[in-house]
């Protein structure tokens, strides 16, 4: 297969995907895909620093620090003092932001069921999730060889 040709059509599905789980997500409960996962990272990383939500996003940390601010406006997440690290703080879903994960879950789980469970079959997805950790993996070797 053309390489530039492959790229075009991850990258078309990666935005159709993110666009209809986006659509999904505002309509059903007014949550933008951009808090939903930070929100996701919250939940998962006990601990979690603002550091951690830019690494598991491949995002700048001004960037999730700004996604984190906006979510606790909202009032679904908060800061507290780190107590090793006195330059960093820790971030948390408040009980609001927990209930509303849960809800955006299951949304999220039916729409990707929606868009990819029955398109191939349940081999050839995990087959492809594979291929595309290879892929992610070689595309970060990549950079590492660039900056050594």
């Amino acid at each position: 297969m053309d390489l530039k040709e492959l790229f075009y059509e991850v990258v078309r599905l990666e935005i159709e995907l993110w666009n209809a789980v986006e659509d999904r997500l505002k309509s059903e409960l007014d949550l933008p895909l951009t808090h939903y996962e930070p929100m996701s990272v919250m939940d998962r990383i006990e601990g979690c620093r603002v550091y951690d939500i830019a690494n598991e996003l491949v995002i700048t940390t001004g960037g999730a620090s700004k996604l984190v601010d906006r979510i606790e406006e909202n009032g679904f997440c908060r800061r507290r003092p780190n107590p090793n690290d006195r330059r960093s703080s820790l971030v948390q879903l408040t009980p609001a932001g927990r209930k509303l994960l849960v809800k955006a879950r299951a949304v999220v789980d039916d729409e990707l069921e929606n868009r990819l469970g029955g398109a191939v079959s349940a081999r050839a997805l995990e087959e492809f999730g594979s291929t595309l950790g290879q892929l992610l993996t070689a595309a970060r070797r990549a950079d590492t060889d660039k900056s050594a």
